[in-house]
């Protein structure tokens, strides 16, 4: 049984023209990581303004089919959205990245709003409390994510939760953090006036017609019905209240949504070419996090030259989505899964399913030598 990176240099070297190759190249390796990696799910190919590839494998429940166009929960794609909202306030001069909360919310009651600036919020350096440290339950799941009621709500939550007894001063360390995006989400409905969920139908899905993207309340954590995850050991993920994670989680769509997503961002539809060079301005102090997003510079197999990439990645019970694209080229390669035991790997490592589904994705397949 070959790996897949093996399998990978071996239809690398297949002579070929790309447009004829890829489906078959993608195909292989959508199959190889069905049978070795366990990977049940969705992957989209995108390139300019066209679906290059899509294709589902194995299974969204016991006998029910994986299909292509299936309704996911959106996990933390949900803070590339909520990036995106903030860089237009800041396009429009109604929000400074480098002022504090207490500038836009003189009552937050953080002891630190003051310090705190938006910028720390979309990076992750604000310091603040982080709901995965409240108390856990017999199957391990911090309480936070299992609230109802008024105790559910992402802007009591907000001035709340996530700003009392905070982890660290503002600053000081890079913290990955649901609370930063909660906070977000509070801010842009006391800037604009309007709730988190009407902002997303109003800027994102009316404009690009994305009909099954939205936002779970915290009132009706089940509806729309999603796709299903699975844990490490093949169970039914936990049951979270899916519309407790707001502007930090909470959105769901399908893999076209998306796509749509992502192709508006690369053409600059959504947002201008300034403000998106701040979005996507990757620190590397903190490990290429850049706003909403990772962004950074990698060598693929079989591509000449390092390539520019912009990830998002989520997880929520079970699912697990990788969203990557390639801004100068507008491709955009996406990766869904419903079982957490599947492993994509990291970029920067050379190896492993994320690696092999951009390099073939992203990188020509070489021409024969002439005998």
């Amino acid at each position: 049984m070959r790996p897949l990176a093996a399998l990978l240099l071996a239809l690398l070297a297949v002579g070929a023209a790309p447009a004829a190759t890829l489906a078959p190249r993608l195909d292989a390796l959508v199959e190889l990581a069905h049978r070795d990696r366990h990977f049940d799910g969705v992957v989209l190919i995108g390139r300019d303004d066209d679906i290059a590839y899509s294709r589902a494998i194995g299974e969204e429940a016991p006998g029910v089919p994986m299909r292509t166009d299936s309704v996911w929960r959106l996990a933390s794609l949900t803070k590339q959205v909520t990036a995106l909202l903030v860089m237009q306030q800041v396009a429009a001069g109604t929000i400074d990245l480098d002022s504090p909360v207490s500038r836009y919310w003189p009552t937050w009651p953080s002891p630190h709003a003051g310090q705190i600036t938006i910028r720390m919020l979309l990076k992750h350096m604000s310091g603040l409390a982080d709901p995965e440290d409240s108390p856990k339950d017999a199957q391990g799941v911090p309480g936070f994510y299992r609230a109802r009621g008024a105790l559910a709500s992402p802007m009591r939550n907000a001035a709340g939760y996530c700003a009392l007894k905070p982890r660290t001063p503002p600053g000081i360390e890079y913290h990955y953090n649901n609370c930063d995006y909660l906070v977000l989400g509070a801010l842009l409905q006391i800037i604009t006036g309007q709730s988190y969920a009407d902002l997303v139908q109003q800027r994102i899905a009316g404009p690009l017609g994305l009909d099954h993207f939205g936002l779970f309340s915290p009132a009706r954590p089940d509806s729309p019905a999603t796709m299903p995850g699975y844990d490490t050991e093949g169970r039914p993920g936990p049951r979270l209240n899916l519309g407790v994670y707001g502007a930090a989680g909470s959105l769901f769509g399908t893999p076209q949504d998306i796509w749509r997503f992502d192709r508006a961002l690369m053409a600059g539809t959504l947002l201008d070419a300034a403000a998106t060079a701040e979005m996507w301005k990757g620190d590397p102090a903190i490990g290429m996090t850049a706003l909403g997003a990772w962004s950074y510079t990698v060598a693929l197999a079989g591509c000449p030259d390092p390539v520019a990439l912009v990830e998002r990645r989520g997880a929520i019970g079970g699912i697990q989505i990788r969203n990557f694209f390639e801004p100068s080229a507008r491709i955009a390669v996406i990766l869904l899964t419903n079982r957490a035991a599947v492993d994509f790997g990291e970029i920067w490592q050379g190896k492993g399913l994320s690696y092999d589904f951009l390099s073939t994705a992203l990188c020509p397949a070489p021409t024969a030598p002439n005998p």
